[in-house]
């Protein structure tokens, strides 16, 4: 299992789950407890998902300092003036890009 980091955060490890085995013939008890526990893992599975998705994109005029948020912080920028992958960013455009922290500057990618 790949763990990823940004920043301060570790995403959480998201196991799947121990399904009961089926009896011969299923009861309401066995069907009820069968879709609780793929409830559970799917609800643990939209968190994690949400996580992933929580930057929402932003100016470059308003990402926080590289220094701050530490080497390999990602998020995504909508006016980046450049697109070359590992250029510094700098806004003043159109072009929507990923951006990451080598902990000094933004840089493309």
């Amino acid at each position: 299992m790949t763990y990823v980091v940004t920043t301060d955060s570790a995403f959480e490890k998201v196991a799947s789950p121990n399904l009961p085995l089926a009896p011969d013939q299923w009861g309401r008890q066995y069907q009820d407890q069968f879709s609780n526990i793929l409830r559970l893992y799917f609800n643990r599975l939209d968190k994690f998902l949400g996580q992933l998705n929580a930057s929402a994109p932003v100016l470059v005029a308003d990402l926080p300092s590289a220094s701050v948020v530490g080497a390999g912080s990602r998020l995504f920028v909508t006016d980046s003036s450049v697109s070359t992958f590992g250029s510094t960013v700098a806004g003043g455009g159109s072009t929507k890009v990923p951006v990451y922290s080598d902990g000094t500057n933004w840089k493309v990618g």
